[in-house]
C-alpha cells in the first residue's frame, strides 16, 4: 500500500488513471466467481456433460429472469424479466432485445411484486403460451412469433368461479392437455394477499376443450412441471422450506395425478447454498435438469442424483435446445449457456 501511494504522489493524472483502473480491474477479477463448476455424484453424468463442459453468460443486466424457451424455428431464445413485466429474446446474432411488453399484466392500475409473466411455452401449433402473474391466468400470444403483440387470448383464468393466484409454470402433454402450477408468488402480498381466493395453492390441467380440472391441492408451493418422455408419468417442484421435494406421479387415462411419491429432495443439502426446488427440464431419454440449492441438479429418469451444475447466482429455471446439447439458465440478473454433451 505505501508504495501505491508513493507512485500516486509522482505519476501524472493520466497514468494514475490508468494505474487505478488496472488495479480495480485486477481486483474485481480476482473477486468473480466461475459462471458455473461442474459437480460429478455419479458417473452417469459424463453421457450427459463432457469434459468440454462450458458455460457462459450471454445476456444480463435483468430484475429477476424467469421462464426460458428456446425456440428452435427462429433459433431464438425467449424469457421473461418477471419484475419488468417483460419477454427478452436473445439470438446469437443480435444479443438481447425487448420481444414483449407488457408481458403478465396488461391492467392500467400501477402494482408492485412480480406482475410480468413467468413461464413460456409453445403450443401443439407452435404458438406462444404465457403464465401471466399479473393478470392471473394461463394465455396465448395472438400474434405470429415474428411479430409479437401484447394480445392476449385467455386460455384459463379461474377454477370453478375462484381466480387463480399466478400461473407460474406450465407443461403439454403430447394429446395437447395443458397442465400448470398455481403458487401465490404472483400476488402482490403473496400468500397474505387479500385478492387470494382459493384457500390452497393448485396444480391444474386443461383439456382441449376448454374445462379445467384440479389435480392437486395438497402441495404447499407448486412450482416447476415437466412431463417425461411417453406422457405416463409427470414431474412437480415444491419451493417450500419445510418440504423442498421434486413429486412425481404418474398420469392415469383420464390425464390425473395418481401413485405420487417424493422423487428427490434438497433436505441435508448444504445451507450456503442457497435456492429451492424451482423450474425444470427433462430431456428425451429422460433426465431431468431442476433448479435447486446452488444450481441446477441433473437427475437421471428414476431419481438418481448425478450431478450439480454449481452456478454462484440464484437459479430459476432452465430450458433445452432442441439437439439437447445446450442448455439455458436464468439465474437472477443473468442468462446463461452451457454446452453439454
Amino acid at each position: 500500500m505505501s508504495l501505491f501511494t508513493k507512485r500516486i504522489k509522482i505519476n501524472t493524472p493520466k497514468l494514475l488513471s490508468a494505474l487505478a483502473f488496472s488495479l480495480l480491474t485486477d481486483i474485481c477479477l480476482a473477486q468473480t466467481p466461475p459462471a458455473a463448476v461442474l459437480e460429478e455424484i455419479d458417473p452417469g453424468l459424463r453421457k450427459i456433460v463432457t469434459q468440454a463442459f462450458k458455460a457462459e453468460i450471454i445476456a444480463e443486466g435483468f430484475d429477476w429472469s424467469e421462464g426460458p424457451l428456446w425456440v428452435e424455428s427462429k433459433q431464438m431464445l425467449l424469457f421473461s424479466d418477471v419484475p419488468k413485466n417483460i419477454i427478452y429474446k436473445w439470438t446469437s446474432e443480435k444479443g438481447k432485445e425487448i420481444y414483449l411488453s407488457p408481458s403478465g399484466y396488461t391492467g392500467t392500475r400501477p402494482r408492485g411484486g412480480e406482475p410480468g409473466s413467468n413461464g413460456l411455452l409453445l403450443n401443439p401449433k407452435g404458438q406462444l403460451v404465457l403464465c401471466q402473474h399479473g393478470d392471473r391466468k394461463m394465455a396465448m400470444m395472438d400474434a405470429s412469433l415474428d411479430h409479437p403483440l401484447p394480445k392476449f387470448v385467455t386460455l384459463a383464468d379461474n377454477y370453478r368461479g375462484k381466480k387463480f393466484d399466478s400461473p407460474n409454470d406450465a407443461a403439454y402433454h403430447p394429446n395437447g392437455t395443458l397442465y400448470f402450477t398455481d403458487p401465490p408468488y404472483g400476488l402482490e402480498r403473496n400468500i397474505r394477499d387479500s385478492s387470494k381466493a382459493a384457500p390452497y395453492q393448485g396444480v391444474y390441467k386443461l383439456s382441449k376443450n376448454g374445462h379445467v380440472d384440479l389435480l392437486a391441492d395438497t402441495i404447499s408451493r407448486p412450482n416447476g412441471i415437466a412431463i417425461f418422455p411417453g406422457g405416463k408419468r409427470i414431474l412437480i417442484a415444491n419451493s417450500d422450506r419445510a418440504k423442498p421435494f421434486w413429486y412425481v406421479y404418474e398420469l392415469d387415462s383420464e390425464g390425473r395425478l395418481i401413485k405420487g411419491k417424493i422423487f428427490s429432495t434438497t433436505l441435508g443439502t448444504n445451507k450456503t447454498d442457497r435456492g429451492l426446488p424451482d423450474g425444470l427440464k427433462i430431456d428425451k431419454q429422460g433426465n431431468v435438469f431442476a433448479s435447486g440449492p446452488g444450481g441446477i441438479w441433473i437427475f437421471n429418469k428414476d431419481g438418481r442424483i448425478l450431478g450439480k451444475i454449481r452456478v454462484p447466482s440464484l437459479v430459476s429455471n432452465c430450458a433445452l435446445s432442441a439437439d439437447g446439447k445446450t442448455l439455458f439458465l436464468t439465474a437472477d440478473m443473468n442468462v446463461l449457456r452451457i454446452r453439454l454433451r
